[in-house]
C-alpha cells in the first residue's frame, strides 16, 4: 500500500505537538531548607517526674496552672496548643521542651498529629513526631499528620508551628485516584509539597506495590496536579524501558478542561492512524463536552463529538455526533473511492420526582445504515458489527388530574434497516385520551349488571408518516410520499355474569378517519395502462363494528393418593378457559369507486370494471369491502401436580408446573362462501429442571386440503384422502440456563444449626463444649478463607455459567416438507481463578451446516491492571483484540493494545 508522505509526517508533528502542550514541569525556586535535626530521647523517666494528665491546653495568654512554669517560652504561639498521651506527659523547663508518649496527639489550628511519641521545641517552634518501638509488634503508632483534607502518614515529621515548614521522612499521601510513598518529603506551605526518590501509583498494596512510577524529584499541588521530574515505570520493582524526561499528573477534584491523547496504531486499508484525539471542555457543573478526531495517513478522517448533561432530580442524558470520511485505495487507482458514513445518538431520561404529571424521554439511534459495518475506528468495532437494526423513539405525555382523566402525547419514531436501507418515522405521532366513563353507574357501591356497567371512551391518533430510503435521508425528496392523517375511535363495551359461572361481554366502536390525501385512478387508452393521480385535499370516511364473548373456568383434580402408601405424585390439576367471541364487520362499499380498463380477449378488445377506493393508499388504508360475520372459538389449558417434597422436614407437599399453558384456537366465518374454517393453531409453554429451561412450542392445522397447484380449496382434507389436519407449520424454542451457583443454596437452612433462627433450638446442654465448638469452626473457616485469598492460581470451586438456545422451524404450507430454520445458540463464561476468566458465544446452523458469529473472550484481572483478549476466529470481521493497561482513570492512556484488522475483502 502506498502512503503520502506529506500526511505521515503531518500525522507525526500531531503527536509531537500534543505531548508537548500535554506535558509540563513547574521548575519551583529554591526553597530555604529546614534542617532537622532528629530527636534523640537521652531522658531517664523517674516515676515522680511523671505528671498523668490530659488533654491540657496552653494558651499564650492564660496557661494552666498545673503546667505553668517560672522559664516561659521565648515566643508565643499563635494558636491553642490543645495535647494529651496514654502513658505521661512531661514538660522540661530547662530545654524548653514538652514530651508526650504513648498515643500522643497535638491540635495546633487545622493542624492535628497522632503519633507514639512527640516532643514540642519551643525554643525553635518546632514538633517532632514519631513511632515508638515494642520489643513485640516493631516499630508502631507511626505518625498521621493532617492538615485541612491532606493527610499524610510518614515514619517520622519535623513540623515549624512558625513558618509552617515540614521535614516528612518515608510519609504516605493520597493524591486523587492514586498514592504518592516518598523518602523524603519537604512541606514548604499549605498548598505545594516537594518530594524526592517517590513512588506513584494506585494499587492496593502499598506494602508491595505491583507497579508505581519512580519520580526522582517532583512538586505536589494537594488537590490540583504533581509536576515531575525524570519519571520510570516500575513492574514489581523491576524498572522497565519506559521513562518520561517529565510528567504531568493532573490531580483536580474537579471537572477540569484539558487534552485527550490519542490511540496510534495501522489499519490494513487506511495506513497509520491516530484515533480518539482531541480536547475535553468541562463547560460548567451541567454539561460537558469532548471533541475528538481520527486521522489516517491514506487521507481519511473522522470527527466525533460527546456530550454529557445532568441536573439533580430533573434530568440527565447525553449526546453523540460520530462522522468519518472514509477512503479506498489510493488516488489514480480504478478502486479509489470515497465515503462519508455518520451517525447520532441522543439519550434522555427524566427523574420521576421532576413532574408527577408530565414525562420525556429520547432515545435516539440513527445515521448511515452501513455505519458499523464500514467504520474504521476501534470503538465501533466488535458487537456493533451485527447490527442490523437502527431505531429511535422521542416522546412527551401530559396527564390532567381531571375526572375523567385527559392525556396526550407526542412521538416521533424512526426504524432503520441496515440490510435493506429501509427508513421508516413517524414525525410526529399524536395520542389524546379521555378517560372511561360510566354514564349509568350509581355514584356509591358497586356496578351490577349490564346497564350500570356501560363504559365508553374516546380516543384520537394523528400520524405524519414518512417512508424513505438510506440516499434520500434528510433531504427534501424524503417528504414527498409523506402520508398524514387523524383517526377518532369510541369504543362502548359493558360486561356482566349469566348462570353465575359465565362471564359476558360486549362491546361496539365507532370509528372516523380523516386523511389529507386521496388517489383517483383511470384508464389512459393511449398509453394502455392505468394512471393514478394524488388529490390533495382534506377527506374522511366512517366505520363501526360490533363484538361479544362468553366464557368460564373449568377445574379438575385428579387424586392419586392411596390410603396406607405415600406415593410421590399427590394429585394433578387441570384448569381449562374456554371462551366463545362473535364478531360481525359491516361492508362500507360506498367508499369505493370504479373505471373501465380495455383488455383484449379471444374475442377482441372488451372492457372491465376495476373497482378501487380512494382512501387505500391513505395512512389509516380503506374500510372493509366485504362483510364479515365470524365466531371465534379458544381453549386455554394449565396443567399443575402436587408432589412428596424431598425435603423431610417440609409440612406441605410441593406444587410444580407441567405446562404453563396449552392453547387451542380457530374461527369461523358465516360470511364467507368458501373456507369458512380458519386454521387451528396451537401453542404452549412449560419450564423444567427447576425452571431453568424454558420450552415454548406452537403449530399451525390446516383443515383444508390441496389441489395439485398447491392451492387451497373448498375441500376437507379428510374428505380428500389425508388425516383430519394438516400440519402447515411448527416450531419449537427452548432456552437453558445453567451456572455453578445453582446448587450452592440447596443444603443451606438444612440440619440443626444452619436454619435456625433460634439460639435455643441448637445450642446443646454443654455450653462449655458448644462455645469451643464454635471457636474450632470459627478458626476452621477463617484458615480457609486465608488458603482461598492466598491462593490466586487456581479455585477448586471453579464458577461457570452456560446459556444454551435452541430453534427450529418447519414448514409445509405447499407440501414443501422441510425445515426452513435449526440452529443451536450458545455461550458460556469460566471463572478459572478470582482474577481469570474465559468465555465464549457461538451458534451452529444445523441446517447449514456451519458455525454461526462467534467469538472468544480471555480476561485476567491482574490487581491494579487489567488484560483482556478476544478473538473471530473466522467470518467477515474475523480478527483480534490484546489490551493490557492500568484500571485507573488517572493513567488510563498507560496501556498496550494490539490488534489484527479484518482482512481486505476484494
Amino acid at each position: 500500500m502506498q502512503t503520502n508522505n506529506f500526511k505521515i509526517l503531518f500525522a507525526l508533528s500531531f503527536t509531537v505537538f500534543i505531548n508537548t502542550i500535554s506535558f509540563g514541569q513547574d521548575i519551583p525556586k529554591k526553597p530555604k531548607p529546614i534542617i532537622g535535626n532528629p530527636v534523640q530521647d537521652t531522658l531517664a523517666i523517674n516515676a515522680n517526674d511523671i505528671k498523668k494528665e490530659k488533654d491540657i491546653e496552653i494558651s499564650e495568654k492564660n496557661q494552666d496552672s498545673t503546667v505553668t512554669d517560672s522559664v516561659k517560652p521565648k515566643e508565643l504561639l499563635e494558636h491553642i496548643v490543645k495535647y494529651s498521651a496514654t502513658d505521661y506527659t512531661k514538660f522540661n523547663q530547662k530545654q524548653q521542651k514538652l514530651y508526650l508518649y504513648n498515643n500522643a496527639s497535638i491540635d495546633y489550628g487545622d493542624m492535628n498529629i497522632t503519633a507514639g511519641s512527640i516532643t514540642i521545641d519551643y525554643n525553635k517552634n518546632t514538633v517532632y513526631a514519631k513511632g515508638i518501638t515494642d520489643t513485640i509488634e516493631g516499630y508502631t503508632q507511626k505518625p498521621v499528620f493532617t492538615q485541612g483534607s491532606n493527610v499524610v502518614e510518614p515514619d517520622s515529621i519535623i513540623f515549624n508551628t512558625e513558618t509552617q515548614k515540614a521535614l516528612i521522612y518515608n510519609s504516605k499521601t493520597e493524591q486523587g485516584e492514586g498514592t504518592v510513598i516518598a523518602s523524603i518529603t519537604k512541606k514548604e506551605n499549605d498548598s505545594v509539597y516537594f518530594v524526592k526518590e517517590a513512588k506513584y501509583t494506585t494499587a492496593e498494596d502499598l506494602e508491595d506495590p505491583d507497579y508505581y512510577i519512580r519520580l526522582l524529584k517532583a512538586k505536589i499541588v494537594p488537590g490540583k496536579k504533581i509536576v515531575t521530574g525524570a519519571a520510570g515505570l516500575y513492574i514489581y520493582d523491576v524498572p522497565t524501558p519506559v521513562w518520561l524526561p517529565f510528567s504531568f499528573f493532573p490531580q483536580s477534584e474537579k471537572h477540569t478542561s484539558g487534552i485527550i491523547i490519542p490511540t496510534f496504531g495501522e489499519q490494513n486499508s487506511s495506513g497509520y492512524f491516530l484515533q480518539n484525539g482531541g480536547y475535553y471542555f468541562a463547560i460548567n457543573d451541567y454539561v460537558d463536552l469532548a471533541v475528538l478526531g481520527d486521522y489516517y495517513t491514506n487521507g481519511s478522517y473522522g470527527l466525533r463529538l460527546e456530550s454529557a448533561y445532568a441536573k439533580r432530580y430533573r434530568f440527565r442524558g447525553n449526546v453523540a455526533f460520530r462522522y468519518e470520511n472514509l477512503i479506498t485505495s489510493e488516488f489514480g487507482f480504478p478502486d479509489y473511492a470515497k465515503s462519508t458514513i455518520y451517525n447520532i445518538r441522543w439519550s434522555h431520561s427524566q427523574d420521576s420526582k421532576a413532574s408527577p404529571s408530565s414525562r420525556f424521554s429520547a432515545s435516539v439511534n440513527l445515521g448511515s445504515s452501513k455505519y458499523y459495518q464500514s467504520s474504521i475506528n476501534q470503538i465501533n468495532t466488535g458487537s456493533n458489527y451485527l447490527t442490523n437494526t437502527l431505531s429511535s423513539s422521542v416522546s412527551y405525555s401530559k396527564t390532567f388530574d381531571t375526572e375523567p382523566a385527559i392525556n396526550y402525547s407526542l412521538s416521533a419514531t424512526h426504524s432503520q434497516n441496515t440490510n435493506t436501507e429501509t427508513i421508516n418515522m413517524t414525525l410526529p405521532t399524536f395520542q389524546g385520551s379521555i378517560g372511561r366513563v360510566y354514564p349509568f353507574a350509581s355514584k356509591t357501591g358497586s356496578k351490577k349488571g349490564i346497564i350500570q356497567n356501560i363504559n365508553l371512551q374516546y380516543n384520537v391518533t394523528g400520524e405524519n408518516s414518512i417512508t424513505t430510503t438510506d440516499s434520500l435521508f434528510f433531504k427534501k425528496e424524503m417528504f414527498d410520499d409523506a402520508k398524514a392523517g387523524f383517526k377518532h375511535t369510541i369504543p362502548l363495551s359493558t360486561n356482566f355474569k349469566v348462570f353465575k359461572n359465565f362471564s359476558v361481554s360486549a362491546s361496539t366502536s365507532y370509528n372516523e378517519v380523516w386523511t389529507f390525501k386521496t388517489i383517483e385512478k383511470y384508464y389512459d387508452s393511449v398509453e394502455g395502462e392505468e394512471v393514478t393521480e394524488t388529490i390533495n385535499g382534506f377527506d374522511s370516511y366512517r366505520t363501526y363494528n360490533f363484538s361479544t364473548s362468553i366464557g368460564t373456568t373449568l377445574y379438575g383434580m385428579f387424586n392419586f393418593e392411596k390410603e396406607g402408601k405415600d406415593s410421590y405424585l399427590k394429585a394433578i390439576r387441570h384448569v381449562m378457559t374456554p371462551s366463545i367471541s362473535y364478531n360481525i364487520n359491516p361492508a362500507f362499499d360506498k367508499y369505493y369507486d370504479t373505471y373501465e380498463e380495455e383488455v383484449i380477449t379471444a374475442d377482441g378488445l372488451t372492457t372491465t370494471d376495476v373497482e378501487y377506493s380512494r382512501f387505500e393508499e391513505s395512512i389509516y388504508g380503506a374500510p372493509n369491502k366485504s362483510f364479515s360475520s365470524s365466531m371465534g372459538i379458544s381453549l386455554a389449558n394449565n396443567f399443575e401436580a402436587k408432589v412428596r417434597d424431598k425435603d423431610s422436614t417440609a409440612t406441605e407437599d410441593k406444587k410444580i408446573k407441567l405446562l404453563n399453558s396449552l392453547n387451542f384456537s380457530t374461527a369461523y366465518n358465516f360470511a364467507a362462501d368458501s373456507l369458512q374454517w380458519s386454521p387451528v393453531r396451537v401453542s404452549g409453554s412449560t419450564q423444567l429442571f427447576d425452571n431453568k429451561m424454558s420450552v415454548n412450542f406452537g403449530a399451525t392445522l390446516d383443515p383444508y386440503a390441496l389441489d395439485n397447484n398447491n392451492t387451497r380449496i373448498n375441500t376437507f382434507n379428510i374428505d380428500n384422502g389425508g388425516s383430519l389436519f394438516r400440519l402447515t407449520s411448527a416450531n419449537l424454542t427452548a432456552s437453558w440456563s445453567l451456572s455453578s451457583k445453582d446448587g450452592n443454596n440447596k443444603d443451606k437452612g438444612r440440619g440443626s444449626a444452619a436454619g435456625s433462627d433460634n439460639p435455643e433450638d441448637v445450642l446443646p446442654e454443654n455450653l462449655d463444649f458448644a462455645n469451643e465448638q464454635i471457636d474450632r469452626n470459627q478458626r476452621d473457616n477463617r484458615k480457609n478463607e486465608e488458603q482461598e485469598e492466598e491462593n490466586e492460581f487456581f479455585n477448586h470451586k471453579i464458577p461457570w455459567s452456560l446459556r444454551l438456545a435452541y430453534a427450529i422451524n418447519y414448514a409445509n404450507s405447499t407440501r414443501q416438507n422441510q425445515i426452513s430454520s435449526h440452529s443451536l445458540m450458545f455461550s458460556g463464561d469460566i471463572e478459572l481463578t478470582s482474577k481469570w476468566s474465559i468465555g465464549a458465544s457461538s451458534g451452529y446452523d444445523l441446517k447449514n451446516q456451519g458455525f454461526t458469529y462467534t467469538q472468544l473472550r480471555f480476561s485476567r484481572d491482574l490487581l491494579s491492571w487489567k488484560m483482556n483478549f478476544s478473538w473471530i476466529p473466522f467470518s467477515d470481521n474475523k480478527s483480534w483484540n490484546f489490551f493490557i493497561g492500568i484500571k485507573s482513570s488517572i493513567l488510563q492512556d498507560l496501556k498496550y493494545e494490539k490488534r489484527r484488522q479484518p482482512d481486505q475483502q476484494l
